[in-house]
């Protein structure tokens, strides 16, 4: 008789209660736990063949705690938070979720990027407030709307999620630029050198992981170069914009508003950048949701269980180690 696996899924509230999540078709025991922290990972993953995490750390202290260890089902696609090095020493694979976020993500964008454009939210505060009857007309102008057609749209991250944006852009007229990796040349007649993106771009929208060479790719130097005053749109990762910087930027006109879904620390505290930055007509920052419509992160639960069966058959599935 095969022996069940026990799985332990970490931190089930980063999916939606609402999320159906599908027992696996094979033999298991399975624990739930809604979150978990850094301390209580060790105990909690001490007898499991397999773990699903979304947030959730996982480095080499934590492997040596699990013998048993043979799979990390990542609830996401970025596995950041796993040391991937030591967990090919300790011969566990790690796996993630992909392809799921492909309308979701870039609706979300062009969701900011519209709302932006158009003054939405402070138009809807001012309506709120009596603005429209103190006006005593049919409308006012208050603040700054401006059409996407016929304005260039830089890409950062070419990826899915970035072409998913791209057929939206030009469904509304814009011109497309797919930036070239920064610092890389010879990228070829698709993309468009990262400096020259910057300056020329109407709308810069950034879709591209968080890894060394792209941390703060986008700082003092870079708002400096944005000669449009564009909007910046970072529904990525954080840590791909200086915030300080961004706060400058703002503060100085560089750009003409800033639509960001991450952060570096999330949730931020009272005293983030970003919590002060929310608060400007011309910002909007939503908590980390550009991935979360049912659709998607029904997708996501559907994979990681996907992932568990096909490892339990002897294949691979979105494997990164």
């Amino acid at each position: 008789m095969t022996t069940p696996l026990s799985i332990v899924f970490l931190d089930r509230d980063t999916l939606s209660v609402e999320t159906e999540l599908r027992p696996p078709d094979v033999p298991h025991t399975l624990t739930v736990y809604d979150r978990t922290e850094p301390g209580e990972v060790a105990d909690r993953i001490a007898e499991a063949d397999i773990v699903i995490l979304n947030k959730v750390a996982i480095g080499p202290d934590e492997l040596a705690a699990a013998p048993n260890l043979k799979l990390i089902a990542v609830a996401a696609t970025g596995y950041d938070k796993i040391d991937l090095a030591a967990c090919r020493a300790a011969g566990v694979t790690v796996a993630n979720v992909r392809e799921y976020a492909v309308n979701t993500v870039p609706e979300h964008t062009f969701a900011l990027i519209l709302a932006l454009r158009r003054s939405l939210v402070p138009y809807r505060a001012s309506v709120i407030a009596g603005r429209w009857e103190e006006a005593d007309q049919f409308c006012y102008f208050d603040y700054p709307i401006a059409d996407l057609s016929g304005s260039t749209l830089g890409i950062v991250g070419d990826g899915s999620l970035g072409r998913s944006v791209a057929k939206l852009g030009e469904a509304f007229g814009m011109k497309i630029l797919f930036s070239a990796y920064k610092g890389v040349e010879g990228m070829g007649p698709l993309y468009t050198p990262f400096e020259e993106v910057m300056r020329v771009s109407d709308v810069i929208t950034l879709h591209c992981p968080l890894i060394p060479a792209t941390r703060h790719m986008i700082s003092d130097a870079e708002f400096a170069l944005m000669e449009r005053r564009p909007l910046l749109v970072n529904t990525a990762r954080g840590g791909l914009v200086d915030e300080a910087a961004l706060e400058r930027a703002l503060e100085n006109g560089r750009i003409s508003g800033a639509g960001f879904d991450v952060v570096t620390t999330e949730p931020p505290g009272a005293d983030h950048v970003m919590r002060r930055l929310a608060t400007r007509d011309d910002v909007i920052l939503t908590p980390h949701v550009a991935w979360a419509s049912r659709e998607a992160v029904q997708s996501v639960a559907d994979q990681v269980t996907e992932i568990i069966e096909r490892f339990g058959r002897g294949e691979r599935m979105n494997a990164v180690t």
